[in-house]
């Protein structure tokens, strides 16, 4: 990303990713000055699944994770990493480890992960898409 780390970490945070994930809408149970802050718990509505998320680690412009769990179906963890590039540009890393938590749903965890790379791929696009819109140069 054409951005600094910490510009670019703040696209991956609960409400920085309304700027570029369509249908990205946390709701935050309860009222938080700093939705970065370790200990934030918010919901998700997505493909008809509703997810509960907790940040718990934050390194102020390098990296967040979370730990996510959508009753009936998957539990897990989600690590974004940014790293400054050469470049002046960013790389960002963003792990899953996910368990399934019924049997039925192991197929949609081998189908995420089969189509992961196309994931990022149309997450990228959408990236810099959201950042052209707010007038930073690519």
């Amino acid at each position: 990303m054409p951005l600094p780390p910490k510009d670019a970490l703040a696209l991956f945070t609960p409400t920085g990713e309304r700027a570029w994930a369509q249908g990205w809408e946390p709701q935050f149970p309860s009222p938080t000055a700093d939705n970065t802050e370790p200990g934030t718990v918010f919901q998700t509505d997505h493909a008809g699944r509703r997810s509960t998320w907790t940040v718990i680690r934050r390194d102020r412009g390098r990296t967040i994770a979370y730990v996510t769990t959508t009753p009936g179906d998957r539990a897990g963890m989600v690590t974004v990493t940014c790293e400054p590039s050469e470049d002046d540009t960013t790389t960002a890393t963003i792990r899953y480890d996910l368990t399934a938590l019924t049997p039925e749903a192991n197929a949609a965890l081998d189908r995420f992960a089969a189509h992961y790379p196309h994931f990022l791929k149309q997450w990228q696009q959408a990236i810099a898409g959201a950042i052209t819109a707010s007038g930073t140069p690519t």
